[in-house]
């Protein structure tokens, strides 16, 4: 399945806040559909369904395809750990993810477009690959031209300024950042339930 490229406030009705997937919010109470059922509804759903749905929030949150999901819990049961909380470290250690926990971006998707078009170093070196996996000391600033900066300058203009997370370095004036531990699971900005995740792919 590609990556989802649909309208966004439609998923975020179904699945809840996704703060990686868009900024917009929704007062509406039914689910989209025809049916038009309401929330308390949906919670009489099947053990199946609810683990669907905390997958579901991963994959559009962070804008993986259903692939790319799959392989991050492979990987993540391979490494030593608690996989729930080894998965939701990979997936939040991304280097797409990073740049809109700095602020750069106000989305992952928007992050990930900065990123495609040469415009983020890590270490002094251009990456343009959004799924890199960032590691503890690793810097992450703004490609040192003058369009790269005035394009950043231009978005950070136009957001509300986010608090940075505590396992993140943050300078404003020379936009760079630098990664100062790995993330804890707890610290992923997205309301989830990662056990239900990992349980949802034991069953395939």
């Amino acid at each position: 399945m590609s990556r989802y490229r649909g309208p966004k406030i439609r998923i975020v009705r179904r699945l809840g806040e996704l703060p990686g997937l868009t900024t917009k919010i929704t007062t509406r109470e039914t689910l989209p559909g025809q049916h038009r059922q309401s929330r308390s509804q949906r919670n009489n759903s099947s053990s199946y369904s609810i683990r669907l749905q905390e997958k579901q929030k991963l994959r559009y949150n962070y804008g993986l395809t259903e692939k790319q999901l799959l392989a991050y819990v492979k990987e993540a049961k391979r490494l030593r750990g608690a996989t729930g909380s080894v998965l939701m470290q990979l997936l939040e250690m991304r280097l797409d993810n990073i740049v809109f926990r700095l602020g750069l971006a106000n989305t992952i998707p928007a992050s990930r477009q900065i990123i495609n078009h040469g415009h983020i170093c890590v270490n002094g070196r251009k990456v343009n690959i959004p799924s890199f996996q960032c590691h503890p000391n690793d810097v992450i600033e703004v490609k040192n031209k003058n369009t790269s900066k005035q394009l950043v300058n231009q978005f950070l203009e136009k957001t509300e300024v986010t608090p940075v997370p505590d396992y993140l370095d943050f300078e404003p004036k020379k936009i760079r950042g630098k990664v100062k531990r790995v993330v804890e699971s707890s610290e992923a900005n997205i309301d989830i339930n990662e056990l239900l995740v990992v349980e949802y792919y034991s069953r395939k």
